[in-house]
């Protein structure tokens, strides 16, 4: 009895302590994971708010115009961006990521500027920032002008030429400040004639009824050093029908091409020795019905029907007195003589910027009597360019392209687009 009692109070014993290993050993298992999941806890990553950053920035007094406005963001994309001086917002673009935003042209200088930008981080979190600042006031400006006048017919060789009041030194910054709209699609390069004129030139002629216009986004534009534009300019023109003349000094005959079609052949009386009609593609340039005209042994003399193409006083005009000749001998002192009733038929339909083509003369033609960037190859036109680029523009507007990429011209003379070199002697 007493041996079997004392093996029962060892068993009891046994199993007591083997539960009180089971229970430390739980105990210990529960902690564990308390700790495991405190030490996960711990370890999770916090994601950063966006931040934004606006330049110029807040406060900032004496901003730089050209430099325009320029909003970042980091831990985040940018959703919105508000820039306004006055009631007038500001165009801008984003960069591929969203993460940046460029404002497209300059600032108008001497005003206040109100940027307002928001971004979102990856959780959804937004933040907004305000820059108010002002842009400086230049100490002197240039202006800028344009002979075409708004609503307009003019010839498919028409430039779009703008004269500055003052020299250009930044002529890249003031070419990438132009832009244009065209009705129908066409290809062409800025051209600078010294430092205060710049033309678009088409690399062939216009479209007929191509409807045209452009803004020179210059306010703001730093010109020359300390030098800011301080207004913008803008026209819109259409493209007319395609009236050509190509007039053969030797043949004394001149082919008329109108709406691509050969329109007439006519005779026709150039300049005579010593007064020889020089060589090269012009572009008409006003009208008068009559011009007075001078020369020797007349004054104020008045000629009908006169279509003038160079600024040195050369037209295509009715000589009721040279009749006779034409057809067979050059006998005018520079001017191309047709009959009255072709005079008045070309007058009729000439607009300026029509193509004249004087061909087969002892004489070249003068850079800048008249319109004579037609004078120019493309790659000529192109060596002008302060960029070196061709400018491709569209319905959406024009952007600056590698002349590399572009595919080899179709166009042929005389009505597609000028010869080279035309106006050289023959």
């Amino acid at each position: 009895m007493q041996n079997n009692g004392g093996m029962d109070s060892g068993w009891r014993s046994a199993l007591a302590t083997r539960r009180q290993r089971l229970i430390v050993t739980a105990l210990l298992a529960a902690l564990g994971l308390l700790v495991a999941a405190c030490s996960a806890e711990s370890h999770r990553v916090a994601i950063p708010a966006a931040q934004l950053t606006i330049t110029p920035a807040n406060g900032t007094d004496n901003a730089q115009p050209n430099q325009g406005v320029t909003v970042t963001a980091s831990h985040g994309v940018i959703k919105n961006v508000t820039v306004t001086e006055g009631a007038d917002p500001l165009s801008g673009s984003f960069n591929a990521s969203g993460t940046t935003w460029q404002s497209v042209w300059a600032l108008q200088p001497s005003s206040e500027y109100v940027a307002t930008a928001t971004a979102v981080s990856s959780s959804g979190k937004t933040v907004t920032e305000t820059s108010s600042f002002r842009t400086l006031t230049p100490s002197a400006t240039v202006q800028a002008q344009t002979v075409l006048g708004d609503g307009q017919d003019y010839g498919v060789g028409m430039p779009i030429a703008i004269t500055f009041s003052r020299p250009v030194t930044n002529k890249v910054a003031v070419e990438r400040s132009l832009q244009l709209t065209t009705s129908r699609p066409v290809t062409g390069a800025w051209y600078w004639d010294g430092d205060e004129t710049v033309a678009f030139r088409t690399r062939t002629y216009w479209p007929e009824h191509t409807r045209v216009s452009f803004v020179a986004h210059l306010d703001g534009v730093e010109a020359a050093p300390g030098v800011y534009g301080t207004a913008n300019l803008s026209q819109s023109f259409e493209i007319g029908n395609s009236l050509i003349a190509v007039v053969s000094t030797t043949s004394h005959y001149a082919k008329i091409y109108y709406r691509d079609k050969l329109f007439g052949v006519w005779p026709v009386s150039t300049g005579s020795p010593g007064d020889d009609t020089a060589n090269g593609t012009y572009l008409t340039i006003e009208e008068a019905n009559p011009t007075l005209m001078s020369g020797p042994g007349y004054t104020n003399f008045p000629v009908p029907f006169a279509v003038r193409f160079t600024w040195s006083g050369n037209y295509m005009h009715d000589a009721y007195w040279s009749v006779g000749e034409q057809g067979y001998t050059n006998v005018s002192h520079g001017c191309v003589n047709l009959s009255p009733e072709n005079a008045e038929t070309y007058y009729n339909l000439a607009v300026p910027g029509d193509p004249v083509t004087i061909t087969g003369s002892p004489v070249a033609g003068m850079w800048d009597d008249g319109y004579t960037e037609w004078f120019l190859t493309w790659n000529q036109l192109l060596h002008g360019s302060a960029t070196h680029e061709a400018v491709q523009a569209g319905p959406s507007g024009s952007s600056f392209v590698d002349p590399a990429t572009l595919p080899p011209s179709t166009a042929t003379s005389p009505l597609g687009t000028s010869r080279p070199r035309n106006h050289l002697a023959g």
